[in-house]
């Protein structure tokens, strides 16, 4: 089974992948280990395009089976025929923007998007970016850019709420699991 769950920075795409991945024991990967290079300060560097997709192929093609959490843009349009469903979370603004918070107070470099510190206003930047996803364009991260999205994949897109508890949503998201994973493997044998 091969599941990629998505949604607006802070919809909780991560937390559900992760649980999921667990819950049925196959590998979780995370778009971020993909799209942005391991620097200092974390999130300011884009890996080449060429270069993450090869690290993907390598990454989902030795797993078999995994849920992939976070953002694919276009540049990821060569995997998308690979999934077998599509887990799209849904959350609104103020909830999303106050778990982003919440994760950077948390994090090791939370005093340098304190202000004062020296990554405050790219952090501040962030967040008005994360806040313009309902009303966003095609050019950005968007629910526009989602749609769009969607239209292109060949298997079904669960829609959920991602403020619901994790435990609701893992129920869904492992009822749609298998329904679509007997679906494809029935339609693998015919």
């Amino acid at each position: 089974m091969r599941v990629h769950i998505t949604g607006a920075a802070g919809s909780g795409t991560t937390t559900l992948g992760k649980a999921l991945a667990s819950e049925t024991g196959i590998a979780h990967f995370d778009t971020d280990a993909f799209f942005w290079l391991p620097v200092d300060p974390p999130f300011s560097k884009i890996r080449p395009t060429e270069q993450r997709l090869r690290m993907m192929d390598k990454a989902c093609s030795s797993a078999g089976s995994w849920v992939l959490s976070g953002y694919l843009g276009p540049w990821a349009a060569p995997l998308f025929q690979r999934f077998d469903l599509v887990i799209f979370l849904l959350v609104p603004t103020e909830v999303r923007l106050a778990r982003l918070r919440a994760r950077e107070s948390q994090s090791s470099h939370a005093h340098r998007c304190a202000p004062g510190g020296d990554r405050h206003a790219a952090f501040e930047r962030f967040l008005s970016w994360a806040a313009s996803y309902d009303t966003g364009g095609l050019n950005q991260r968007s629910r526009a850019t989602h749609e769009a999205f969607f239209r292109l994949l060949s298997c079904p897109v669960l829609r959920l709420e991602g403020e619901r508890p994790l435990h609701d949503q893992l129920r869904d998201s492992l009822a749609a699991v298998a329904e679509h994973g007997l679906r494809a493997a029935r339609e693998k044998r015919t």
